[in-house]
């Protein structure tokens, strides 16, 4: 695994970046955050009135949003944590311990500020609709068919994998899975 203090792995719900984050983590035995745990501890100490961004999820539902509304709202999510999210790399940079963030909340926007020597940032992404919905069914199989979920990440999936390579960061093809560790490894090293 290439040299890093910390590795910011984004991309959208069901795109395999948390399968690749525990075994990066572990190889270099580095901490893992998901930074879905940071929004539920931060939603815990705030309230829908302080921070409606941060409370979307928990105060609407997605029915009736386009996925361009739904993206927008994911955005508008993810912007709010920020100052949170730099708080816990600078923690990590400062007392030089390892660290693999990892989540659908890390915009390409917010991880190109902080790639240099140290940190380093790569977006997972599968455009595949399909895939992403087979993805769910794997791993939440009593959740049923979450085809809108699908649509509405592989949407928000190609938003964020263009705005990486509009800051220069890499995108790592999802798939074949079978090499993905190994093509993350060069992502982080290029």
């Amino acid at each position: 695994m290439a040299e890093w203090r910390v590795l910011l792995l984004g991309g959208a719900s069901g795109s395999g970046k948390s399968a690749l984050s525990y075994p990066v983590a572990r190889a270099r035995g580095a901490a893992l955050v998901e930074v879905d745990d940071l929004v539920v501890a931060l939603q815990s100490i705030t309230t829908a009135a302080q921070h409606p961004a941060l409370h979307h999820w928990r105060t609407r539902s997605d029915d009736g949003m386009s996925a361009e509304e739904v993206t927008a709202a994911q955005v508008a999510l993810a912007e709010a944590i920020e100052p949170a999210l730099e708080a816990v790399i600078a923690n990590h940079l400062e007392t030089d311990l390892p660290l693999v963030l990892e989540g659908d909340y890390l915009l390409p926007a917010f991880c190109a500020k902080w790639t240099h020597g140290d940190v380093r940032a790569v977006f997972v992404h599968e455009p595949d609709p399909a895939q992403l919905e087979r993805n769910y069914a794997s791993r939440e199989p009593d959740a049923g068919v979450q085809r809108k979920r699908a649509a509405d990440s592989a949407h928000y999936g190609e938003w964020l994998a263009a705005e990486a390579r509009r800051h220069g960061l890499p995108v790592l093809a999802a798939r074949p899975w079978a090499d993905a560790l190994d093509r993350l490894d060069l992502a982080v090293r290029s």
